[in-house]
């Protein structure tokens, strides 16, 4: 009898054993697929840096008119005050009078981490005496509030566009880089 107690202590030990070792695989398996999916999370938003600092690069090389070129400045979100810098590329499209394609570079702080969020949006902008008037709307994707509206005024140097989504509202301000032609 006591034969037995001893063999079954040993295989309820060995269960244990098997049991930790397996909940130590799994969390690692499952850190390491998290481990993965940030890096190429991140390697996907460093080639869209690249593209967009190319193209950056290359616009200052060109005489835009009106709004178009590029312009530089902050966000401010007056819903949770993040902030950061934000620099902007507008070219007027072919097919629209007053379609605007405009390619925006936002930076933001998350702790320790700083976030790049490039994305692209058509506005329709349409001068007026001098001034120009920006209407838009972009779907950023759940992750980053959903589909924000754009609406804002301008002139050839400065620029001030409100936004707003369910989630999050603030400003844009915008003005033509010191090195810019």
């Amino acid at each position: 009898m006591e034969g037995l107690r001893e063999i079954k202590k040993v295989c309820v030990r060995i269960v244990e054993l098997r049991s930790v070792n397996y909940l130590s695989l799994n969390n690692y398996l499952k850190m390491n697929i998290r481990a993965l999916i940030m890096l190429v999370t991140a390697a996907l938003f460093a080639v869209g840096c690249s593209s967009f600092d190319r193209a950056w690069e290359k616009a200052g090389d060109v005489d835009f008119k009106g709004v178009e070129g590029r312009w530089i400045g902050s966000w401010y979100s007056d819903y949770n005050q993040h902030n950061g810098p934000l620099r902007c590329l507008i070219t007027k499209r072919d097919d629209g009078k007053y379609v605007y394609h405009t390619h925006f570079h936002a930076k933001y702080k998350l702790g320790f981490l700083t976030i790049n969020y490039p994305y692209d949006m058509d506005m329709v902008i349409k001068q007026n005496n001098g001034a120009f008037n920006f209407k838009g709307e972009a779907d950023l994707g759940w992750l980053a509030g959903g589909v924000y509206t754009y609406d804002g005024n301008g002139t050839t140097d400065k620029i001030k566009i409100n936004y707003r989504a369910k989630i999050d509202f603030g400003t844009f301000k915008l003005e033509r880089p010191q090195d810019n032609k």
